[in-house]
């Protein structure tokens, strides 16, 4: 049967599409203006005279090519650890039940309902704790431990429980006569997982992969607690340079937006089909 899309529902979509990109549109915009063109009287949706000024400020003054250095490291080894533990454990959890697994499984899942300023500063002395990091000893006393580091950038981040679960689901989803035969002939659980079962999950491996940079990517609060100097900043509090002090200075700062977009725009769009066919089918099975 063919879907026939009404022209009301069409226009809606494409309307609703323009009113998503008008922001960006904007922000581009700004961002190749020079400062005279930026406050007139009568806004141009383009440049009148094109500049590269801010972008320039933007990695000098704002220091956001170190920023985008430290968060690229941070997010490649997130989504490093993520699909190394978050994936077989989800397949564990699917494909190798055990006494007490179900709850646990739950109460990994609960913990996606614990706000983020709950976990703050537990987690803060976690990171100060860590043994013989930041010249402690091995009771984790005497030094700064992981904090003003980009180890400790990552500490939050580096199994999130909702991978854990789109895994499960995912693994839930796939049929257990796969490894069956395997099994028989001797094979380990752990070449089933990498032999059979994780070369069919490769929109789940997209999906982890852009769940979990975008949450480094993203991440202000647990940066600004956690560093103390310009070395180990990340791109969001390199942006939030621009917006203190009472003067913003519009231009760089949305220069600066742009750059701190791009990555992650490029990550999504990589993985676009992958990540919609890894969400979907680990979403609704299990």
């Amino acid at each position: 049967m063919t879907l026939v899309r009404k022209p009301g529902s069409a226009v809606a979509l494409v309307a609703a599409t323009l009113l998503v990109l008008v922001p960006f549109w904007w922000m581009a915009s700004i961002a190749f203006k020079p400062e005279s063109e930026v406050f007139t009287r009568e806004p141009r949706l383009l440049p009148g005279q094109p500049t590269l000024d801010n972008f320039a400020t933007a990695l000098d003054a704002g220091n956001l090519d170190r920023a985008l250095t430290n968060s690229l490291v941070v997010a490649l080894v997130v989504v490093a650890a993520n699909i190394a533990f978050a994936l077989p454990a989800g397949y564990a959890f699917a494909k190798l039940p055990f006494r007490g697994s179900d709850a646990i499984f739950m109460v990994i899942v609960s913990t996606t309902m614990v706000p983020v300023a709950v976990t703050l500063i537990p987690m803060f002395l976690i990171a100060k704790g860590i043994p013989l990091a930041g010249g402690n000893d091995l009771l984790g006393r005497g030094g700064s431990g992981l904090l003003d580091s980009l180890g400790g950038l990552t500490l939050p981040h580096l199994i999130g429980p909702l991978n854990v679960f789109l895994a499960r689901q995912y693994f839930v989803g796939l049929a257990d006569e796969l490894g069956e035969a395997a099994r028989v002939d001797g094979a380990s659980e752990f070449t089933l997982f990498w032999r059979i079962y994780l070369p069919l999950a490769r929109p789940l491996v997209a999906t982890v992969a852009v769940f979990s940079f975008t949450a480094v990517w993203d991440d202000f609060l647990w940066p600004l607690v956690v560093t103390s100097s310009p070395e180990t900043q990340t791109v969001q509090l390199a942006l939030s340079k621009f917006l203190t002090g009472g003067n913003v200075a519009y231009g760089p700062a949305m220069a600066g937006s742009v750059l701190v977009l791009l990555p992650i725009l490029a990550v999504f769009v990589l993985n676009q089909r992958s990540f919609v066919a890894g969400l979907s089918e680990g979403g609704v099975k299990g």
